[in-house]
């Protein structure tokens, strides 16, 4: 049986070793970037769709817009880093935030749906797991 044996370029190997002391500084940032993108794209949908196709003028304080954000990269119980984009609570009104979110995307009696989150991720993903990965490059090159 044939064997055949690379040898990895140091400098390659000490960027790994080195990124293996790093980790848990340089993920956080790399979701970060991916989350920026996801939040950037859902900012813009729901500006699309507040106010537009309604029977009576919009009643929007621009809360829900201001609200939304995207949480720092938190690692779980599990050892698996997270980052979250979604709205603040709660509102200046004692309503829901989530709840607003959740009318506007599934609709109610009377009221059609309006959805901007489950297109926003949709069509952020590509670009989302890019800015991740060249996130990642530009921290593995800074080493």
């Amino acid at each position: 049986m044939a064997k055949a044996t690379w040898k990895m370029p140091e400098d390659f190997l000490m960027k790994v070793s080195r990124l293996n002391e790093k980790t848990d500084e340089i993920l956080p940032r790399v979701l970060e970037a991916g989350a920026e993108v996801v939040e950037s794209k859902v900012r813009s949908n729901l500006q699309s769709v507040i106010g537009k196709g309604t029977k009576e003028p919009s009643r929007s304080t621009g809360e829900l817009l201001s609200s939304l954000g995207t949480s720092k990269a938190l690692q779980d119980r599990d050892g698996n880093f997270n980052v979250k984009v979604g709205f603040a609570e709660p509102r200046s009104d004692g309503d829901s935030n989530a709840k607003i979110a959740s009318v506007l995307e599934y609709g109610k009696s009377g009221q059609p749906a309006k959805p901007f989150l489950k297109p926003a991720k949709s069509s952020s993903k590509s670009a989302a797991i890019n800015a991740m990965k060249d996130k990642l490059e530009q921290e593995v090159n800074s080493l």
